[in-house]
């Protein structure tokens, strides 16, 4: 997996590659982010995610409701959707589409996620046993190309599911996580989703992945927000090269 994130790395730019692949500036990258973790870790609580069960096919259901939505449309959907329907590969692929639409609709994009809800629901019952149980137990990187076969599955909704629900060493990037991990030269500033997941990972343990991700996504919220940035309040500006700015 690290050579895979060495190449993807390397594939951004010159530049990133020299940041990130050794030296004085990677082992100053390393001690800051280590200082950035314990100083999150101290000073913020974890963000409320809409809470499922430990079973990954509702992570995944949730995760796709997920996208380009706020949280609260995102709990108001899938309540719903639980309220009418059992949350399993076996009910949602027979369901009526237009049913799921009506239970869906605030989260937005209600047609395209309503498909890919069902689409997936049905290639995991035909392909799959009707649960994602042998695509877990895959090694991570064959898993996520795995999940990402399935319509409506990008990279942050596979590593979401295998993260949350299979405890797998990946780390989600979302929104906060891609903006914020570039602010602290965590991440390259122009590097795309993988670029951005395998800079996290190099630099924290897997056993922090999860943390890590959740510790931005608050940070993000709270202080490094995307148009007014709150650097004055910031806890760990002292270790971040743009601070001050919007970047």
């Amino acid at each position: 997996m690290m050579l895979l994130c060495a190449i993807g790395i390397y594939s951004q730019t010159k530049h990133t590659f020299r940041i990130f692949s050794g030296g004085v500036m990677y082992m100053q990258t390393q001690i800051n982010a280590q200082a950035i973790l314990a100083t999150l870790k101290d000073t913020l609580s974890l963000p409320r995610l809409v809470k499922v069960g430990a079973d990954a096919f509702e992570t995944l259901v949730v995760t796709i409701l997920s996208q380009n939505t706020a949280d609260a449309n995102t709990e108001r959907a899938y309540r719903k959707l639980s309220e009418r329907f059992k949350i399993s590969p076996e009910v949602l692929a027979k369901a009526e589409i237009g049913e799921i639409e009506d239970c869906i609709r605030v989260a937005g994009l209600y047609q395209s996620k309503s498909r890919a809800i069902q689409a997936a629901s049905k290639i995991i019952l035909e392909k799959f046993g009707g649960n994602l149980n042998s695509i877990l137990a895959l090694p991570v990187e064959e898993a996520r190309r795995t999940l990402m076969e399935m319509p409506g599955v990008g990279p942050k909704t596979a590593d979401v599911v295998l993260m949350f629900s299979a405890g797998k060493p990946t780390i989600p990037v979302d929104t906060h996580v891609n903006r914020v991990s570039k602010r602290l030269g965590l991440a390259p500033a122009k590097g795309d989703y993988e670029a951005v997941r395998c800079s996290l990972q190099s630099h924290f343990q897997p056993k922090d992945y999860a943390l890590v991700h959740m510790l931005l996504i608050s940070h993000g919220r709270k202080t490094c927000k995307a148009q007014k940035p709150q650097c004055s309040a910031c806890p760990v500006s002292d270790v971040c090269p743009s601070k001050g700015g919007s970047a």
